[in-house]
């Protein structure tokens, strides 16, 4: 059963045309992955996908159109997105950042949801009152996250997720994205490490020019020459 289908998605920045037609789809319980080169198309596609963006084409999720669906709207189904360069609100404290994750919800389901939150990113306990932007990189990713996993979602996008992280904390990133796979949640990831992303991913779709080149199981990606010499170097 499809979590998300995209079908003939078309996204135009004044004359240009930045997405031409792309379909892609993200099975229940799966992790997909959507690779690329810098201006692909990728961001594009999560931010079109969010409501974010104008686009033309279908976005389906858990078989209703998001078409025309408000971005906060669209957040309160269960389709989460934790963008591109964390977004935290700095000056807020990381509770109060947390907190922002369930707007809408009544106080008490936040409180539980802080916490389960704050179980999987046990370093944001200690900073719990920090103003986040104090935190590290690699804190803010997790802080970008856990916010998202207070709107209990049931598809989570990531959009460069290791991104500017030592490589010690990328390990953690890969690891808590595993994690929350494991528990249930649909996962569309976008990331410029292709072979990480690989790795956990059970599909992949490759991007280029705003369209899709290539497609199918990540593990047939991983041993596709074109996609090695492109994306991944020497293995």
């Amino acid at each position: 059963m499809s979590a998300l289908e995209v079908r003939g998605l078309r996204v135009r920045y004044g004359g240009i045309a930045a997405l031409h037609g792309i379909d892609l789809e993200v099975g229940e319980g799966e992790i997909v992955a959507l690779l690329g080169a810098n201006g692909a198309g990728k961001t594009t596609t999560l931010r079109a996908i969010s409501g974010l963006i104008p686009s033309t084409g279908a976005i389906d999720f858990d078989g209703a159109s998001l078409q025309g669906v408000a971005p906060h709207a669209i957040a309160r189904r269960g389709l989460r997105h934790v963008p591109e360069g964390r977004r935290v609100f700095a000056r807020m404290t990381v509770r109060e950042n947390l907190e922002l994750g369930g707007f809408g919800v009544d106080a008490r389901t936040v409180g539980k949801r802080v916490a389960q939150a704050l179980e999987i990113f046990p370093r944001l306990r200690e900073r719990i009152d920090q103003s986040a932007g104090t935190l590290s990189g690699g804190e803010q990713q997790m802080l970008a996250i856990g916010r998202a996993l207070v709107g209990e979602p049931r598809l989570l996008m990531f959009d460069e997720p290791s991104l500017g992280l030592a490589p010690l904390l990328v390990t953690t990133i890969f690891e808590t994205i595993k994690t929350l796979h494991e528990r249930g949640t649909t996962i569309l990831l976008v990331e410029q490490n292709a072979r990480q992303a690989l790795r956990i991913a059970n599909r992949a779709y490759v991007l280029e020019s705003g369209a899709i080149a290539r497609h199918g199981p990540a593990a047939d990606l991983l041993d596709d020459e074109a996609v090695v010499a492109a994306y991944l170097g020497s293995l």
